[in-house]
């Protein structure tokens, strides 16, 4: 059975709210710590208040706590206080461009707050399942060395070692991680140290690109969402470098929440999964240009800026071969078609009120 109090940090966020939601649909007591700071990173179009308040309305058995993981005392009290029998860490600065120009609060957040969370739980709940959502950048740009090939519209892999996509063994050393790349490195390491070192059942979850219809998505984080809704106000949307034919695999939050259950009806200690759509729901950005103008009906606007990202990989899709392993009675349910669909939907909605 599904744990019976959860709680979620980050829980106004896109993964947050859905595992908030996935727990409180099966009736459990869940708990969102969240003080809206991607308003703060990112501006007013990264407010997520909206969906603080969609989930105190619509989830009987939700409860907001407005407090920041950077607050020590005050995560360490609440944690004593709830003593939950699921921690889903979901809270982050989760942009490389942000980083560059707040690494304190950048780090603080990342890291500290991650140690924050990892202490207060083995003080008052070792024995309750941690889930860290880490980051695909944890590899830094060491994806990029693996031999690829050009085709019409992507990049891929031309190394059949890696057909599958990236595996959990992949190194994170050596690499150009950009400084959210390295702060995420830092919380990694340390669920996988409380894991390992602690006995704690603990496991960071590598995501790749994580979407669904209640993102946030804004130009420095939120690839999908932001797309869509550059397409649906006919705004230009700024392609920065390798041709456009960069790869991205997507993954449902939905699905996303699903794998937590299973995680947490199974633990293991200081796991790391490499979570993502997998190749089959990978796509380019000219990819998920001509999908998301089929699903809306508009043309795409974008201008191409020769410049890619700092530490920006040029293919990435997750090698979900660990995750079906470990939990063969978890997969994929929601098609890369579907999720833009909804995302679609949602931003209709969403400009029209």
């Amino acid at each position: 059975m599904p744990p019976a109090r959860v709680l979620v940090t980050g829980s106004s966020g896109l993964i947050g709210s859905e595992v908030c939601a996935y727990f409180a649909g099966q009736g459990r007591e869940v708990h969102g710590v969240d003080n809206n700071q991607r308003a703060v990173f990112f501006g007013p179009q990264g407010d997520t208040r909206w969906n603080q308040q969609r989930l105190e309305r619509e989830l009987p058995t939700f409860r907001h706590h407005e407090l920041d993981i950077r607050d020590r005392p005050g995560v360490l009290e609440l944690v004593a206080e709830l003593r939950p029998a699921l921690i889903v860490h979901a809270a982050a600065q989760p942009s490389h461009d942000r980083a560059a120009a707040i690494p304190f609060d950048d780090f603080d957040t990342n890291a500290v707050g991650t140690l924050n969370l990892l202490e207060a739980a083995r003080r008052s709940c070792p024995e309750s399942p941690f889930v860290h959502m880490s980051t695909n950048k944890v590899y830094g740009d060491g994806p990029n060395r693996i031999a690829l090939v050009e085709l019409a519209t992507r990049w891929d892999y031309a190394d059949p070692e890696y057909a599958e996509g990236i595996p959990e063994t992949f190194s994170i050393d050596q690499n150009l991680h950009s400084l959210f790349g390295a702060s995420k490195v830092a919380s990694d390491v340390l669920v996988q140290e409380y894991g390992r070192y602690f006995g704690m059942p603990t496991c960071c979850l590598r995501g790749g690109c994580l979407t669904g219809p209640n993102h946030s998505g804004v130009e420095l984080h939120g690839f999908l969402s932001y797309l869509v809704r550059c397409n649906l106000e006919g705004r230009e949307y700024k392609v920065f470098g390798y041709k456009g034919k960069q790869v991205r695999d997507n993954i449902h939050s939905l699905d996303v929440a699903r794998f937590i259950h299973a995680f947490a009806d199974a633990p293991r200690r200081g796991e790391v999964y490499n979570l993502g759509g997998g190749k089959a729901n990978s796509c380019s950005i000219l990819e998920a240009f001509s999908l998301v103008e089929r699903i809306s009906g508009q043309r795409q606007r974008h201008t191409y800026v020769e410049t890619n990202r700092v530490g920006d990989h040029i293919c990435y899709y997750s090698d979900l071969r660990k995750m079906r392993s470990h939990y063969p009675g978890w997969d994929l349910t929601v098609s890369l078609e579907q999720t833009i669909a909804q995302i679609v939907e949602a931003w209709q909605q969403k400009l029209v009120t």
